[in-house]
């Protein structure tokens, strides 16, 4: 069994490893920037965690994962453009580094990266690792789209919110998970229950980032506190905060969303005060433990001993009390 340091050196040694080096420099030296800004590997580590439940031999894996890791990051800096975000990881985003259009190219690069690392995995299983990736890959657009669509929306669902970030988060978690099982190894239940792991792993990550960008420090989130409620963005808070508010805060918050992105009117701080007037950021927290106490089902339900789960269980447990 591999320790998740362990794991992580192997993910962060092939990131470094990564063949970027390359002409025209314009269009590379972004992606490599994009990979020295760091992140969490979350995804990689967990694939990587995900096979070595069933096998020892995690380096099978570790091409896949990272070709994971591409594809997330290929979608961050997607977002990034769409969002008109300054900041990633506390630092200037590709498209403010260089411009839109090279911040573009470099993103249909890493999406092609993608492809051609994580098809490097066993022939036996590459058709059924495909059909996974692509699957996800559609989910994953299609919640960007349903999240761009909310930004016109006013009345939005808490349900239509968590189908969304079901689809542009959590999905590609639970492929990591999935996709590492069965390279792996694993019985097709096994990798199934882990699927579910990762989706409610999913869920719940995000949600985190949700009461972080409103409640955290920014020192260690890494983008600027309030981001969210500067643009309007639709996140759970917002929207139960939408479905609680007495007829007088409601209208007050329409009045506040109506206005532009600037924070002149101490927008920020407004929207802050009716969240703990209405207990919003409580109500958050509970639906994030439940999505881990989901997890924790989900793993109990892997048949492979349980010193196995050990590092899996240790990282969902430090996960659950994040402050970036």
């Amino acid at each position: 069994m591999y320790s998740l340091e362990e794991l992580k050196h192997f993910i962060h040694q092939a990131a470094k490893d990564l063949e970027v080096s390359r002409e025209p420099k314009e269009l590379y030296q972004p992606i490599q920037y994009v990979f020295q800004t760091g992140g969490k590997r979350l995804r990689p580590v967990l694939s990587l965690m995900a096979c070595n439940l069933f096998n020892d031999q995690v380096d099978q894996a570790v091409m896949p994962a990272l070709g994971l890791e591409v594809f997330h990051n290929f979608t961050l800096l997607h977002d990034d453009i769409m969002d008109g975000a300054i900041l990633r990881r506390n630092q200037t985003t590709v498209h403010e580094k260089w411009d839109q259009n090279i911040a573009i190219l470099s993103g249909d690069v890493m999406a092609i990266m993608a492809y051609e690392y994580i098809t490097d995995c066993p022939v036996d299983i590459l058709p059924e690792v495909i059909r996974i990736f692509n699957i996800t890959a559609r989910s994953v657009c299609e919640g960007q789209q349903y999240d761009m669509n909310f930004e016109k929306q006013l009345n939005v669902s808490t349900e239509d919110y968590l189908l969304m970030i079901e689809k542009k988060t959590s999905v590609l978690l639970a492929a990591c998970l999935q996709i590492g099982a069965l390279i792996g190894g694993a019985p097709k239940p096994d990798a199934e229950q882990l699927y579910d792991f990762g989706l409610n792993l999913g869920m719940a990550f995000q949600l985190q980032d949700d009461i972080l960008d409103s409640f955290g420090n920014p020192e260690l989130f890494g983008k600027e506190i309030g981001g969210d409620i500067k643009s309007n963005k639709k996140t759970w808070l917002l929207i139960k905060a939408l479905e609680m508010a007495n007829p007088g805060d409601k209208k007050e918050l329409v009045k506040l969303l109506a206005g532009t992105n600037r924070d002149d009117d101490g927008k920020v701080d407004k929207i802050l005060s009716l969240y703990n007037k209405l207990g919003i950021k409580e109500l958050a927290e509970k639906l994030v433990q439940f999505y881990f106490s989901k997890t924790r089902t989900s793993i109990n339900n892997v048949k492979v001993p349980e010193k196995r789960k050990l590092f899996l269980r240790e990282l969902t447990d430090s996960l659950m009390n994040r402050e970036k």
